[in-house]
């Protein structure tokens, strides 16, 4: 990213930040694109669900905004932040951006607002949960969290907490009464609980945790992955169903070639994301039954 331009906008974030303090939260998040080459080319924001703090989120994603401007005709886009999950689930549940990157139960969320499916955000073999403890944790079988604390960025979070508590309630740990669940609203905070030792251990899934380790390495290096889940179904890429179908189809063949060539491979290694594959509202089935399963054994989830 241009380095004025992402200094622009951290300056802006921090202001909007500061300036909010005793006023009610706007649910608006920082928005970042490349500004359109016709003031009548129709901009439309692309949302994509907290897998970093905004930041962090837009050096990910501002480069593929930048690539996808450079070759949409009639349109444009803006990257769309959300400080936590609960910011980013009310824009969907009020149809406000155009485009989406949720995660799984999001994806059902938002058909339900009217979304639909044209792409799958990264392989299906790369989304399952992590769990994290620092390597001098002691920790050895799953019934060694009983009486602990475990971090997970949010409750509707699948692979970073609802396929964690899954794993758990798998192996004999009453996620509701043998251990203390925290909610920290990100995936860097759900591992720096960890790393402070403010929790036993965190969940997170793999895109995150390998950017925590390029982005703090010396923190990483006293950390260790214990278990892990195993693998379900891929972030989605979305549409609002009164988007023109040009644009939406457009957008969706620029996602499937990315990987095809060495700009687009760039991208997607800033992205933590190996490709983009061709998906439909129906590859998310698989993760409708697996939430039934969640519900009915484990916990409530909101999917409304």
């Amino acid at each position: 990213m241009n380095r004025k331009v992402l200094a622009t906008f951290v300056l802006a974030f921090l202001f909007a930040a500061v300036s909010g303090c005793g006023r009610a939260p706007e649910v608006q998040g920082p928005q970042i694109g490349t500004s359109p080459t016709s003031p009548s080319v129709p901009i439309y924001h692309l949302a994509v669900h907290p897998l970093h703090n905004p930041v962090k989120l837009v050096q990910a994603y501002y480069p593929l905004i930048d690539y996808l401007n450079t070759r949409l005709t009639g349109a444009a886009l803006e990257l769309e932040a959300s400080r936590d999950y609960a910011n980013f689930e009310e824009k969907y549940r009020t149809r406000k951006p155009e485009f989406l990157l949720p995660n799984p139960l999001q994806t059902l969320q938002a058909m339900k607002a009217g979304y639909r499916v044209i792409a799958m955000a990264g392989d299906p073999q790369d989304f399952k949960g992590l769990f994290v403890v620092r390597k001098d944790s002691g920790l050895d079988r799953p019934a060694d969290l009983k009486g602990k604390s475990v971090s997970y960025p949010s409750p509707t979070a699948l692979a970073a907490c609802i396929m964690p508590q899954y794993f758990l309630h798998d192996s004999g740990v009453n996620v509701n009464t043998d251990i203390e669940n925290r909610y920290v609203g990100s995936q860097e905070s759900s591992i720096m609980n960890v790393y402070l030792k403010l929790t036993a251990a965190g969940a997170t899934w793999p895109p995150p945790w390998r950017a925590f380790q390029k982005d703090h390495a010396q923190e990483a290096a006293e950390l260790t992955v214990i278990w892990e889940t195993e693998p379900l179904v891929n972030n989605s890429v979305m549409a609002r169903d009164d988007i023109p179908a040009e644009v939406g189809a457009q957008i969706r063949a620029l996602l499937l070639g990315l990987d095809g060539t060495d700009e687009g491979k760039s991208i997607l290694a800033g992205m933590e994301t190996a490709r983009f594959l061709p998906a439909s509202d129906e590859s998310y089935d698989v993760a409708r039954q697996y939430i039934s399963r969640f519900v009915r054994e484990v916990r409530p989830v909101e999917t409304q």
